[in-house]
């Protein structure tokens, strides 16, 4: 408490210097412009004794403002309100007279009606500095709040008693890095609620909980909304029926994705009934929605809400102040953390360079305040069920790496978050259950081409007798934020990615998803089997399972259903992986069962290939330009963490474990029920049980 104290008065007093240095510059300006005011003698000063002739003055005006300004006006209450008005100028005015005789040089001067004019202009400039400054600072913002769910009280209909749930997605906070930043004291909010060190008693468990293969936002997100992420094999694949590549943070793609989640599990999703989805890849089936990628590239109408969210927000001066100065303090962050790492010489390390301090800003500053603001204004309303997902974190480690001081820092802020969406439920019409939970993990490492100088699709190629270009071209990024920020600005996804419809042609498509590589032969319009692929190109298979940066593949086996292939001929059929893992060693327990899964799945790329892994550090090699990377097995990405109230029945029975989004989606459903929220339709005896 002592150090929250100081960091609030050290943030008092940096904002009264703030405003004091910009009220100098005010003083100084006016002197130059109007003819009967002057910060000088008659003789002439230096332009020091003019500069701190100003200073004293904005200083003693500023002083007077704050001290003689309330004793007047409680002696002038009785004095009408017009009067009142008028009085204002002239009492400005004197102040400002008074502010200079104060001086003991005696060298500024003005008119009286100049006097009011300056008094005026310098109370504006202090008064629009000062608010300017304090709606950066958590306390100010939480009072406003605080103003507007007294209103909001006061003129809606009565909430009902039982509580509501508020579910904040960290993404890409892995569970291990989530305990080391409660160690190190970066997230006192979350260490106060896991009872780590301040003595009091804990209101939450941290339960982790394994991903599916695609460990990434797009299949996790999808089967905790809307409980099926069948046939989601990656980040981004090639369906051969319709000869298109599905990208998931592609708004007709997602769009797509979720109708077939809703087809193939028989309801709307977690919020269909009075929820509100946030900042999302997906809507959860909620009917209010903002920020939500699936429903971007729908026509403006009542019922599209994926930039309102945004409108609603810059809407108040405030909040546009808000974020604006802290876009700005971010973007300079983020240049000169990259300059410094390149001038360290870091290893490993990425290119940080265009437009990439821009998207970083919209991340952690723009999306997450404008869904902090979503989230709080559902909880002032009484809303029964919001999801919403911060994306700042993942942005971040992907270029900076998931441990790196450059993520702990947006852990820190994350933290602020959590704390003022706690302190908003404390003045919410409904108690509130707060659960906050992760969708994967990051895993640290270089990526594939700068380790070994060419990309996936180049050793694809060579391994067809392709001609291969002498410079490896980069892999771009499929990071979340960069949809979010041209869904935002209305960019179509489209341009500037991969091909949407690839012709049919004998050269292979290969697509990047973390460490997770796809490979797809466009002119065959089946899945091909081992024995084809080897029939075809007999060279492709061996030489990507004895690459020392490649872990396993997996193919459909024309004798054994599917295979996973590894270095020195290894060649484990599926049905035989529980006794012999072979290369799926390393990747730990749950890796056959994750494999399986995909095989079964119908879009299933040709040929599923997966980075190396080494346990002992956890490093696995990304195939796009990301030094840290989700989206396979290995490491880190694929345990995230669900930390919940303890109001709140335990995820899984004691050592049992929490496995796949679906799994999770079923969990979040049965808290729900607990809590007297949302039913969602087509409960099964099946879901009731788990």
């Amino acid at each position: 408490m002592r150090g929250v104290r100081w960091r609030r008065v050290a943030s008092q007093i940096g904002r009264s210097v703030a405003v004091w240095a910009v009220s100098t510059v005010t003083l100084l300006l006016l002197a130059g412009i109007l003819p009967d005011f002057r910060l000088r003698s008659e003789g002439g000063d230096s332009a020091t004794d003019i500069a701190v002739t100003a200073a004293f003055g904005a200083g003693a005006f500023g002083l007077l403002s704050a001290v003689v300004w309330p004793l007047l006006v409680r002696l002038l209450l009785l004095v009408p309100a017009l009067v009142l008005g008028l009085l204002v100028f002239f009492l400005n005015g004197a102040l400002l007279l008074l502010a200079l005789r104060l001086n003991p040089a005696e060298r500024g001067a003005a008119a009286p009606e100049t006097a009011v004019v300056v008094a005026a202009v310098m109370s504006a400039v202090a008064s629009a500095t000062g608010a300017a400054l304090a709606v950066r600072d958590d306390d100010a913002y939480r009072r406003r709040l605080y103003r507007l769910s007294d209103r909001r009280r006061r003129s809606g209909p009565p909430s009902p008693s039982s509580p509501g749930t508020v579910f904040l997605q960290l993404d890409g906070v892995g569970h291990d890095i989530l305990l080391d930043a409660v160690g190190k004291g970066l997230m006192p909010t979350v260490a106060r609620w896991l009872d780590h060190g301040d003595g009091g008693r804990s209101t939450h468990r941290l339960t982790p909980w394994r991903t599916d293969w695609s460990s990434q936002t797009g299949a996790s997100q999808l089967g905790i909304l809307h409980g099926s992420n069948h046939d989601v094999p990656a980040f981004r694949w090639y369906e051969k029926d319709t000869r298109e590549v599905v990208v998931c943070n592609r708004p007709t793609s997602a769009a797509e994705l979720q109708r077939r989640a809703v087809e193939y599990a028989g309801h709307g999703g977690l919020l269909t009934v009075d929820g509100a989805s946030r900042g999302n890849l997906f809507s959860g089936g909620a009917e209010q929605q903002a920020l939500v990628l699936s429903i971007a590239t729908r026509r403006r109408s009542r019922e599209n809400r994926s930039r309102a969210g945004y409108f609603a927000y810059f809407s108040d001066p405030a909040n546009a102040v808000r974020t604006a100065l802290s876009f700005v303090a971010d973007v300079g962050r983020e240049i000169g953390q990259s300059t410094r790492a390149r001038l360290r010489k870091q290893r490993p390390r990425v290119s940080r360079a265009g437009l990439y301090p821009f998207v970083r800003a919209f991340a952690t500053v723009v999306e997450r305040d404008v869904v902090v603001a979503s989230v709080t204004g559902d909880m002032l309303v009484g809303r029964a069920a919001v999801y919403a997902d911060l994306v700042a974190y993942d942005e971040v480690a992907h270029h900076s790496g998931p441990a790196s001081r450059d993520a702990q820092k947006v852990l820190e802020k994350l933290d602020r978050s959590l704390a003022l969406i706690e302190s908003v439920a404390e003045h919410a019409p409904r108690p509130y259950r707060i659960v906050v939970l992760s969708d994967h993990g990051q895993s640290p490492g270089e990526t594939f081409r700068s380790r070994y100088g060419l990309t996936l699709g180049d050793l694809v190629r060579a391994g067809c007798g392709l001609p291969v270009s002498r410079s490896a071209e980069r892999t771009r990024s499929g990071a979340e934020a960069r949809a979010a920020v041209r869904a935002a600005l209305r960019i179509p996804v489209e341009e500037g990615g991969e091909r949407h419809r690839p012709a049919r042609r004998p050269e292979p498509i290969v697509l990047a998803s973390g460490n997770l590589g796809l490979v797809s032969f466009p002119d065959v319009t089946h899945r091909m089997s081992k024995e084809e692929i080897d029939a075809r190109h007999p060279a492709l298979l061996p030489t990507l399972a004895n690459h020392p940066g490649i872990g396993f593949l997996l193919v459909r086996s024309d004798e054994h259903g599917g295979v996973v292939l590894g270095a020195n001929g290894a060649e484990i059929p599926l049905a035989g992986l529980d006794d012999d893992p072979g290369p799926l060693a390393a990747f730990g327990p749950g890796a056959a069962d994750a494999v399986r899964r995909t095989h079964s799945f119908p879009h299933t790329a040709d040929i599923m290939v997966n980075s190396f892994h080494d346990p002992a550090d956890g490093e696995v090699l990304a195939f796009e330009e990301q030094i840290g990377s989700h989206g396979g097995l290995g490491g880190a990405q694929g345990k995230p963490f669900l930390l919940s109230p303890l109001v709140l029945s335990a995820p899984v029975a004691d050592g049992a474990e929490l496995v796949g989004a679906e799994h999770v989606h079923r969990v979040l459903r049965r808290w729900l029920r607990e809590s007297n929220g949302p039913q969602v339709p087509l409960e099964s005896s099946e879901e009731r049980a788990a």
